[in-house]
């Protein structure tokens, strides 16, 4: 089952979901779990990752928050999604932009899913209403 299909279960949606913002939830859930693994693995390499480590777990945290709060569909909140959503991209971006310094595959991946994220992060911003 996808979280998309959950959200449309909602009583509040009535089975008419916001993609983008499902989209957003979907990359949202994943994108902490890949920076939270790149940032385990930056910790493993003999190199100096420290500001790489950092940035991989504050996006990690801010994805889940960003997750937790545009998954809620009871009431409304739509400054508070949009902010977070604004936030989050430029998070990945950044966390996007250190992976990308590093030749290490988890970098490359990470900094991938983070590119992918801050794209839908974009995009579901875009589709809630101000």
């Amino acid at each position: 089952m996808s979280i998309r299909k959950m959200i449309s279960l909602h009583p509040s949606v009535r089975g008419h979901v916001n993609q983008p913002l499902g989209d957003a939830v979907h990359h949202l859930m994943y994108c902490a779990k890949m920076c939270r693994s790149c940032a385990d693995a930056c910790s493993a390499e003999a190199l100096d990752m420290v500001q790489c480590i950092r940035l991989c777990l504050d996006c990690a945290d801010i994805c889940d928050a960003t997750c937790n709060v545009a998954l809620r569909q009871t009431g409304d909140n739509e400054q508070t999604v949009r902010e977070l959503l604004e936030l989050c991209a430029r998070t990945c971006d950044a966390c996007a932009a250190e992976c990308e310094r590093h030749d290490h595959e988890h970098c490359r991946l990470c900094a991938q899913m983070c590119r992918e994220c801050a794209e839908d992060c974009r995009n579901a911003d875009a589709s809630v209403a101000a």
